[in-house]
């Protein structure tokens, strides 16, 4: 398994005070293991957060599905991810388009 890191900043343009409508800071994973990659966002003010976002085959994106959370690929990203300190992991449900806890029932 391979795992990349990148840094991202979403913000407006600031207001005339220095102020923005909206600033997000986040880091973007992406662990893969030479034909699929899975993608996890986790934001800078929620340290212990984490959500899997989907999967990457070459250039298709697809959503996650309950029965991918088994996959050795996901397995192995929880345990990275928990190892770095993010103890609340989610993945975000392509039926419910929502965040489901990834040790929660549906999972």
């Amino acid at each position: 398994m391979t795992v990349e890191v990148s840094h991202h900043i979403d913000a407006s343009e600031p207001d005339s005070d220095g102020f923005h409508d909206y600033h997000y800071e986040y880091d973007v994973y992406e662990f893969s293991d030479g034909v699929l990659t899975l993608l996890v966002r986790a934001y800078s003010d929620e340290p212990e957060e984490a959500a899997l976002m989907g999967w990457y085959r070459g250039k298709t994106r697809y959503w996650l599905k309950k029965q991918d959370l088994r996959h050795p690929l996901v397995l192995k990203a929880a345990a990275y991810l928990r190892a770095s300190g993010k103890s609340k992991l989610d993945w975000l449900d392509r039926k419910s388009r929502g965040y489901v806890p990834l040790n929660g029932p549906d999972a």
